[in-house]
């Protein structure tokens, strides 16, 4: 079977690319580097002939408000269309466990448009909405403040680990389209300020750790059920304190 990975030479791509071939499959790692942007719609076509199924886990270079929904609505109305002329039967998105509780941040608006028209599309789908990885309690941590302590809430999460998400990713891709949403998420619930500590002792970071009710999670506010999935996401088997000492260096960076 032909699989396209839109954002296949990213964090999740590759890991995506590499299950999916490992299966046997014929897969097409397309980014802008190999001439296939869902942006501009150049090589989309020629991309995506012959494939049955497309997974989008491509992300906007810019976060800033008004940059983040045309990356969003303007990619997935370009790849949307491109699928529907190539009989594409199955599109599989990822998308971010919370969106529309986050409707605070320009961030989640711009997922949920993308949801939104995914939904809207004739094209069979489902939508695989992952807590946040393990490899950006880094960019959490920073979120915290710049000096030596950190303000950071009590809000709880089940981070996952990148190559959980993207096992399910692949899995999803080869299962009958849902015309629904999965959640995926790491096996153990853990507050924000609890997981950036152990992040820190784990890298020998002496910066400390505030518990702070009013804090934010990058501008936006949050609680117990912002970050958190429903009664019955697909849970990854990796847990936090366990890739922290396997992959040190990793979660350094």
């Amino acid at each position: 079977m032909k699989i396209v990975v839109i954002g296949g030479s990213g964090l999740i791509g590759k890991k995506v690319v590499s299950h999916l071939r490992a299966e046997g499959h014929e897969v097409v790692a397309a980014a802008p580097s190999s001439g296939v942007n869902s942006l501009t719609g150049k090589g989309l076509a020629e991309a995506l002939a012959g494939a049955e199924v497309v997974v989008d886990v491509a992300n906007s270079p810019s976060f800033e408000d008004k940059a983040v929904m045309h990356f969003f609505e303007t990619s997935s109305r370009n790849l949307l269309t491109a699928e529907a002329a190539a009989g594409v039967k199955h599109h599989v998105a990822l998308s971010v466990v919370g969106t529309d509780r986050l409707q605070a941040s320009g961030y989640f608006r711009a997922k949920l448009v993308q949801e939104d028209l995914i939904k809207a599309s004739p094209i069979p789908y489902t939508i695989v909405r992952a807590t946040q990885f393990f490899e950006f309690v880094g960019a959490i941590a920073q979120s915290g403040g710049n000096g030596d302590t950190l303000r950071l809430p009590p809000a709880m999460m089940q981070p996952i680990v990148s190559d959980d998400v993207a096992a399910a990713v692949a899995e999803v891709a080869l299962e009958p389209p849902l015309r629904g949403t999965v959640e995926v998420a790491g096996p153990e619930p853990i507050r924000m300020d609890e997981l950036v500590r152990r992040y820190l002792v784990a890298n020998h970071d002496g910066r400390q750790v505030i518990t702070d009710e009013k804090a934010t999670y990058f501008g936006t506010p949050v609680d117990d059920q912002s970050l958190t999935p429903g009664s019955k996401p697909r849970l990854g088997p990796t847990h936090f304190d366990n890739w922290l000492a396997a992959a040190p260096a990793m979660a350094a960076h």
